[in-house]
């Protein structure tokens, strides 16, 4: 049967205690009833399936593409650094934006303008080109998959969510590991400008679905924009980003990091205690007075550290340590996307089991623990207990991922979906990055630390002593989890 967009219903007067007379914009919600369309779940899967690959399959065809386009492969990382800084300054405003124009609307823009700017990107002949269309691409992509996200949110009902929620974020566990081998493969065998090109299909055909099948989630009484605060949340965004990023891949020099990230943090604060004392602010206080909400938000920014550490640690390990060829390396780290796909499909019945708290503490020992363990591979250890580990650690972390992402929205109220969404994409964007910086600042550590060591020795005792301290980190996070509620709603 065709889709076909739903029909809009009776218009009715909304209540929101958050909105002050003489601010609020009405407008006709098209709000129909929860559709359980699988279509649905697979236009958002495939919107940030291609939004998590074209991130990662930029970084092996760098080279390729500085030498056609005659410049330093240094110079590339702007493409990187432009795409990385738009998408923060976006993230905060897509929340709104769906509110105001209704999610499908925003979705479809959104998969339209990143599906445009990835042909500008190929079409690029020139560095300069190719940043400007990488902010289009980074436009579109910041709003992309958050909406996305928002609508399955108001699609299904609360106790659906750990469902849904698993089935879309596959694509997150597969996306990520595909991308360098897809990018080296095009570039070897292709050119640099099908990793780009790849997306136009995809986009187009995504946002024709989406447009017929996507319900319109448009909120009846929406208030003004906070523009100021949204000067203050995304300066400090891009700010904290800037920093994290230049102690990992960027290499900035620590004062600049360090500056960047005293700046970022007091522009935080002053955002914090100003949205206490402003009737409609970006992302409501209130929010935080939702427990789950609360405990999800924190736990996801630790948790995330280790988490985002791992996929850059894990292939440098293989190649510099076990000497496996970039190629090898690619292949034992399949049965963690495949052992992740396997996790998502237990996920809803353990949590029905045992509940959120009980679930996400044991579940965060035992995730720190399997990345702690990746300190006691050496070359003697069999390839079958490497592949093990890879598995149960790609088990237990895409479960974690589900869990963390469900309890932070599952007890929101309806008015507050949409900030609620968007700050956990943020928080997500901001400790991905942060663990990407803290593996680099250790493995900068740790090569002091060990320099007087014989050069196999310290290059084991360098990595070997990062997912230690990776591990540990995680681990703190089971404290944060235990405060969560046993039961939700």
């Amino acid at each position: 049967m065709p889709c076909r967009k739903p029909d809009l219903p009776r218009v009715q007067k909304a209540q929101n205690s958050d909105v002050i007379p003489g601010d609020e914009k009405r407008v006709i919600a098209d709000m129909p009833a929860p559709r359980r369309d699988r279509i649905l779940l697979w236009i958002v899967a495939v919107a940030l399936f291609m939004q998590l690959l074209d991130s990662t399959v930029l970084n092996t065809a760098l080279p390729g593409m500085a030498r056609e386009l005659g410049i330093s492969a240094v110079r590339m990382h702007a493409a990187i650094i432009a795409y990385m800084l738009t998408t923060a300054l976006i993230i905060p405003a897509s929340g709104w934006l769906a509110d105001r124009f209704g999610a499908r609307n925003t979705f479809c823009s959104a998969i339209c303008l990143f599906t445009a700017g990835s042909l500008f990107c190929a079409l690029s002949p020139s560095l300069e080109t190719l940043v400007i269309s990488r902010v289009i691409q980074g436009m579109g992509g910041a709003i992309m998959v958050p909406v996305g996200r928002l609508a399955i949110l108001k699609a299904y009902p609360r106790k659906e969510l750990v469902r849904v929620l698993s089935f879309v974020t596959i694509p997150g566990l597969i996306g990520p590991l595909a991308g360098p081998a897809v990018g080296g493969f095009l570039v070897e065998y292709a050119s640099w400008h099908w990793i780009f090109l790849i997306n136009l299909p995809v986009g187009l055909v995504g946002a024709l679905l989406a447009f017929r099948c996507m319900p319109e989630f448009k909120e009846r009484v929406i208030g003004s924009f906070d523009s100021k605060g949204f000067a203050f949340f995304s300066a400090s965004l891009v700010l904290l980003t800037l920093a994290v990023e230049g102690l990992g891949e960027l290499r900035l020099p620590l004062l600049i990091s360090s500056l960047s990230g005293i700046a970022g943090i007091s522009l935080m604060a002053m955002y914090w205690l100003r949205g206490a004392r402003v009737p409609l602010p970006l992302f409501s206080p209130s929010l935080f007075h939702t427990r789950s909400f609360a405990v999800g938000i924190l736990g996801n920014t630790v948790s995330r550290l280790g988490s985002g550490a791992m996929p850059f640690l894990t292939p440098l390990f293989l190649q510099l340590v076990l000497g496996y060829s970039p190629f090898a390396a690619g292949m034992t780290m399949i049965p963690t996307a495949l052992a992740g796909i396997a996790g998502k499909q237990m996920i809803a019945a353990l949590l029905r089991r045992v509940g959120f708290r009980c679930f996400l503490t044991i579940n965060t020992l035992l995730l720190g623990g399997l990345m702690a363990a990746f300190s006691l591979v050496g070359k003697e250890t069999p390839y079958a207990a490497l592949l093990l580990l890879l598995g149960l650690f790609g088990t237990v972390n895409s479960m974690q991922f589900t869990a963390m992402n469900a309890i932070t929205l599952i007890e929101l109220e309806d008015r507050h979906a949409s900030g609620g969404n968007t700050l956990l994409s943020v928080t997500m964007q901001l400790s991905s990055c942060g663990g990407v910086a803290i593996a680099a600042a250790l493995l900068d550590t740790f090569t002091l630390a060990y320099s007087p060591l014989p050069p196999e020795e310290r290059l084991t005792r360098i990595f070997h002593s990062a997912f230690l301290w990776i591990g540990l980190i995680n681990l703190i996070t089971a404290v944060i989890f235990s405060k969560a509620p046993a039961r939700v709603k």
